[in-house]
C-alpha cells in the first residue's frame, strides 16, 4: 500500500485497516521524492496538518459508538419495615451507535437484585430496566452500590476488541421494626361462689395488654341484667399500656336464691377486638354456722430462725358462709392459704395454714381470727416456744512459764475494751475451759490468768474473741 493510501485516506475519515503502512520516517522521504519534482517543498505542512486531524476522528468515532445513561442515578428505599422486600427499577438506556451487553453487581447488606436474568444485550438507542430489592434484616440504615457493566464491540481498525465501561449507582434504605398491636386477655371463667340473697359478693378481673402498642377497651357488656351480675371501676373507653393491666370490679347481688350465670364481654381496639368472660355464682337464703378446727394450736418448742407450719380448716353448715378477712394478733404466727373474700358452701371444707416463726427465746401467743361478711366472727389460739441452741465455747491455752503455779482463772466480756467478768466457780487446773453459758447470735472474748500457790494472780493474756452462731 502507498503512503498516500495509509495517510491521506485515513485523514478524511476513512476507517483504518488492519493493512502494514510504511513507517512515518520513510514515508516522508517517499513522498518527498515524488511530490517536491511537483510542488517544490510546500508538501511537508499539508502532511502534517492531516496527520493530526486523522488522531481527531478516529477518538471521536470511538466515544460515539459506546454509550449510556442510567436513571435514575441514586436509589434511595425510603423506611422500609424488617421482613418486607420492596422492589425498585432502575433505567438503563443504550446511547451509543453499537449493541451493549449488560451485567450488574449489588453491593450493600439487604440489597439484591431482583432481575431481569443477566448479561443481557440492549440495540442502539434502547432502554432495559433492572429490579433492585431492599429487604432489611435489622433496624437501622443501610447502604449499598449497584454497578452497571458494560461491553461492546466494533469493526474496523478495532474489529474483534471488546470495549466496556461501567456506572456506579448509590442505593440507600432505612430498617424499622414495627411493634406488634394490642392484645387483650382477661382470665375466664370467673366463679364469683356463694352468697345470700342481698349480700353482694366482689372479685376483681385483671386485664392485661399482651401486645406491643396501647390499646383502649371501648366497653364492658354484660348479656344478662336480671342474674344479679355489674361491673364498676373502669371509666370507658379506657387506654391500657403494652404490657400494662388494670382491674374491673365484678359484682355478684343476687336478688332470689339459686344459681346464676352471665357472660361478661369486653369490646376494645386491640387486634382481638371481643373478649368474653363467663361468670357464675349461686345465692341462698340461709345463713350458714361457720366452724373452725382445731380450735387451738400448739407450736411446741421452736428454735429461733426456724418455721414450724400447722394446719387448720373451716367449715360451713346450714347455708354457706362468706369470709371477708382474716388477722392474728402476734407478727409471729402467720395465716395463709385463703384469699378473701371467700365463700364456704354449706358442707365445704377449706383449709388453711398458722406457720410460728420465733424471733426470740421465749414463750409466745396469738389469737387467730375469722371475720364473716355479715360481720360475725370466729377465732383460735396458737401458741408456742422460741428456743435458742446451746452452743458451747471450748478454750484452750499454754501453761505458764512461771514455778508454782497452783491454777488458772478465766474472764469474759461481750466487748474488746471490758469490763471482763471471772466465770469459773473454783481455780482451773488444767488448761482447758469449757463455757456453755453463751447464747446464740453473741460475741464473747475471753482471757486467762495464772494464780501461783500463794494465790498470787497475773495479769490478763492474751484476748481470745468467739462468735456463737445463730441460731
Amino acid at each position: 500500500m502507498s503512503c498516500y493510501e495509509s495517510g491521506l485516506m485515513t485523514g478524511l475519515g476513512t476507517k483504518t485497516s488492519a493493512a502494514p503502512q510504511i513507517p512515518r520516517r520513510a514515508c516522508e522521504h517517499v513522498q518527498r521524492e515524488r511530490i517536491m519534482r511537483r510542488l517544490g517543498s510546500a508538501w511537508r505542512p499539508v502532511y502534517c496538518s492531516l496527520l493530526l486531524l486523522s488522531f481527531f476522528f478516529v477518538t471521536g468515532a470511538a466515544s460515539a459508538q459506546m454509550a449510556m445513561t442510567t436513571s435514575p442515578t441514586s436509589v434511595n428505599f425510603g423506611n422500609v419495615q424488617v421482613g418486607s422486600s420492596p422492589i425498585l427499577p432502575v433505567t438503563i438506556t443504550n446511547t451509543g451507535k453499537s449493541s451493549l451487553t449488560i451485567s450488574a453487581t449489588v453491593s450493600g447488606s439487604g440489597f439484591r437484585l431482583a432481575g431481569p436474568n443477566l448479561p443481557i444485550t440492549i440495540a442502539p438507542q434502547q432502554p432495559v430496566s433492572l429490579s433492585v430489592a431492599f429487604s432489611p434484616q435489622a433496624a437501622g440504615s443501610a447502604s449499598g452500590t449497584l454497578t452497571v457493566e458494560t461491553s461492546a464491540s466494533w469493526g474496523g481498525h478495532d474489529h474483534g476488541n471488546v470495549h466496556t465501561s461501567n456506572a456506579v449507582i448509590p442505593l440507600s434504605g432505612t430498617g424499622y421494626t414495627a411493634a406488634t398491636p394490642g392484645f387483650l386477655s382477661a382470665p375466664s371463667p370467673m366463679n364469683l361462689g356463694s352468697t345470700l340473697v342481698g349480700t353482694p359478693q366482689t372479685k376483681l378481673l385483671t386485664l392485661t395488654n399482651s401486645g406491643g402498642t396501647s390499646l383502649q377497651i371501648l366497653s364492658a357488656h354484660l348479656s344478662s341484667s336480671t342474674a344479679g351480675f355489674s361491673v364498676s371501676g373502669l371509666t370507658f373507653p379506657y387506654t391500657l399500656a403494652a404490657g400494662a393491666s388494670a382491674s374491673l370490679s365484678v359484682v355478684f347481688a343476687p336478688t332470689v336464691a339459686g344459681t346464676a350465670s352471665a357472660t361478661l364481654t369486653l369490646s376494645s381496639d386491640a387486634s382481638n377486638p371481643s373478649v368474653a368472660v363467663a361468670l357464675s355464682g349461686s345465692a341462698t337464703t340461709a345463713t350458714g354456722t361457720l366452724a373452725l378446727t382445731p380450735v387451738s394450736m400448739s407450736f411446741g418448742t421452736v428454735t429461733v430462725g426456724t418455721t414450724k407450719p400447722q394446719n387448720g380448716s373451716l367449715t360451713a353448715s346450714g347455708g354457706s358462709v362468706t369470709l371477708s378477712s382474716a388477722s392474728s394478733s402476734n407478727s409471729q404466727f402467720t395465716l395463709s392459704g385463703l384469699a378473701f373474700p371467700v365463700t364456704i358452701a354449706a358442707g365445704q371444707i377449706v383449709p388453711f395454714t398458722v406457720t410460728f416463726a420465733p424471733t426470740a427465746a421465749a414463750t409466745a401467743s396469738a389469737k387467730i381470727s375469722f371475720l364473716t361478711s355479715s360481720s360475725s366472727s370466729i377465732s383460735e389460739t396458737a401458741s408456742g416456744t422460741g428456743a435458742t441452741i446451746q452452743h458451747t465455747v471450748a478454750l484452750s491455752w499454754n501453761a505458764s512459764t512461771s514455778t508454782s503455779i497452783g491454777g488458772y482463772n478465766v474472764y469474759r466480756a461481750s466487748s474488746a475494751a471490758g469490763p471482763y467478768s471471772k466465770i469459773n466457780a473454783s481455780l482451773n487446773p488444767s488448761m482447758n475451759f469449757s463455757d456453755s453459758s453463751v447464747q446464740s447470735g453473741k460475741t464473747y472474748y475471753y482471757a486467762t490468768t495464772a494464780v501461783d500457790v500463794n494465790g498470787l494472780e497475773s495479769v490478763y493474756s492474751n484476748q481470745a474473741q468467739a462468735v456463737v452462731p445463730m441460731p
